[in-house]
């Protein structure tokens, strides 16, 4: 029986364009992960949005002078670009503007709230005297009072990860004006994750299976004590509080946002015809849920999220949070969309296509350590890795049997001991590459693609079938049927990493139906094809190329 996996994918700011840092380290990956599941049979949702509601935005508008929603409209469309072009196969993609998630957002509060989970506190807020009004978490900079870091948001410290309150800040300044605020009261809802604490111990600590960054940080938060946290802000742009007397506040974005994982499946299965359908996802433990994201947002996953889950009651809590480390691009500085830092997506798909963009940012993939984003390697590894490995193989095999065989795949005839041995290192790379894609190491599963590339092209040099053909066109017809079959494979294992061109080599295979149909798993091609004619997948790219930052 197929397994039941949600794929929840980190909700973007619309407020600016996506950098490659992003792609790289949760959407990139979430893709292909989802991809891989679905070729091995198993029922896949993969949701995310556009966050609309976060501080974000509405400093963007400011900068701007308009309404946020002027900036939301702008930088959805271009996200939807991205996702396009790139390839990201969303079932649901949608936004926290939707009646929907208003609806879902505004349900998860009330249930906290009847459960005892939510209270009303008094709690101290900066207040910006010149622009006379409260300063939200992102409307304020200053120094961690953890690290010394001289930038650190009202909300969190990108330098060392700390979670912060504003107030904590030391030489606080308002992002608006540039003076330095004043405390002062303001009543708001607090999620009581103190209550929680030891139940999300006991469950933390069951998940051996997770990456050890993550659940390090996790445990190291839940040991140190948790804080309660407000759930609502003096602001105007976001999700309604539900209650009387609190018209002038909104939901704060951090505990909005991870509600959108449960509106845009409801959102999917209502799409689909089947709105009871995300329950399938949500309240049936044998379904698994994972999470792709940013280490910054790991206590968000492994520690909000779940507390509200575990308030609600019957949720399914995450299965895996496989958060990656940060892709840099120059001189170990952060790619960073609300410092204008970084290399943009878009830019770099007018200047490479998709599958180039996508192989080199799985070359790089940080999920044990941060990586760095670099151009001459983009196209150092397009010429080395890419072409010389994989797309020159597929080209050369293709090329010689039209040359030698009228492009009809001969008869491959009983099999010599290298290619049995290359056939059957190509059935187990099914289960190797496979078991890489399952547990979330996709560099691992690049790596492993790649050494069955490497074995094919070894062994096509060793058997020279462009020789034995003047001799032996039994041999010839022996060495070129094998290679065809391994590079059918490789087609299917490279799929979930690179889509575009392997796609275009299974048409140029004369395979019937889509990738996706035949599944993962082996598949040798039919003596009697007849093959497309002969073109390459990949191009050199010339070290002239640049990216328009």
């Amino acid at each position: 029986m197929p397994d039941r996996i949600l794929v929840c994918v980190a909700w973007p700011y619309a407020n600016y364009f996506l950098h490659v840092g992003q792609a790289a380290g949760a959407y990139l990956p979430a893709d292909i992960f989802a991809r891989y599941e679905r070729l091995s049979g198993n029922e896949v949702v993969m949701v995310s949005g556009s966050d609309c509601h976060g501080t974000p935005i509405t400093v963007t508008a400011d900068k701007e002078g308009v309404e946020p929603r002027v900036i939301v409209d702008r930088y959805h469309e271009k996200i939807l670009e991205v996702w396009d072009r790139l390839g990201i196969s969303f079932d649901c993609y949608t936004t926290t503007l939707t009646e929907n998630h208003y609806r879902t957002t505004q349900e998860v509060f009330l249930r906290l709230l009847q459960a005892g989970l939510l209270y009303r506190h008094t709690q101290d807020q900066l207040y910006d005297e010149q622009a006379d009004r409260f300063l939200p978490d992102r409307y304020v900079e200053g120094k961690c009072p953890h690290c010394g870091y001289e930038e650190a948001r009202g909300d969190q410290c990108d330098n060392c990860g700390s979670q912060l309150d504003a107030v904590d800040l030391i030489n606080p300044r308002s992002r608006i004006t540039g003076a330095t605020p004043i405390v002062r009261p303001s009543e708001h809802f607090f999620l009581k994750l103190t209550a929680l604490e030891s139940e999300l111990k006991e469950w933390v600590g069951k998940q051996a299976h997770w990456r050890r960054n993550v659940l390090n940080f996790t445990l190291g938060a839940l040991n140190e004590g948790l804080k309660d946290r407000a759930i609502t802000r003096d602001i105007s742009w976001g999700v309604p509080v539900p209650v009387e007397g609190y018209d002038s506040k909104r939901i704060y974005v951090w505990f909005d946002a991870v509600i959108g994982y449960l509106s845009a499946t409801r959102e999917w299965a209502q799409r689909a015809g089947k709105p009871d359908d995300w329950k399938r996802f949500w309240l049936d433990p044998a379904a698994k849920s994972y999470y792709f994201i940013g280490k910054d947002n790991i206590p968000f996953h492994t520690i909000i999220w779940p507390a509200m889950l575990l308030g609600y009651e019957s949720m399914n809590l995450p299965f895996d949070v496989p958060a990656n480390q940060y892709v840099n691009f120059s001189a170990g500085q952060k790619q960073s969309k609300s410092k204008g830092t970084g290399t943009w997506v878009l830019n770099l798909l007018d200047t490479y296509d998709a599958d180039v963009v996508r192989f080199y940012l799985t070359h790089i993939m940080p999920e044990t350590s941060d990586s760095e984003f670099r151009e001459e390697e983009l196209i150092r590894t397009n010429n080395d890795v890419l072409i010389a490995t994989w797309g020159n193989l597929a080209n050369r095999v293709i090329a010689m049997v039209h040359r030698n065989f009228g492009g009809v795949v001969p008869a491959a005839g009983e099999l010599a001991p290298e290619s049995a041995a290359l056939i059957a290192e190509a059935r187990q790379a099914f289960e190797t590459v496979g078991s890489e894609f399952h547990h979330c190491h996709f560099r691992g599963a690049l790596g492993e693609a790649l050494k069955l590339a490497q074995s094919a092209n070894r062994y096509l040099d060793e058997r020279a079938p462009w020789k034995a053909v003047k001799t032996d066109t039994a041999h010839a017809a022996e060495t070129l049927a094998t290679t065809l079959n391994v590079i059918n494979a490789l087609k299917t294992l490279l799929h979930p990493i690179i889509p575009f061109s392997t796609a275009r080599l299974h048409g140029d295979l004369s395979q019937p139906g889509t990738i996706l149909d035949a599944g993962w798993q082996y598949q040798p091609i039919a003596a009697g094809t007849v093959l497309q004619p002969q073109r390459a997948l990949y191009t050199k790219i010339e070290t002239e190329a640049a990216v328009r930052a």
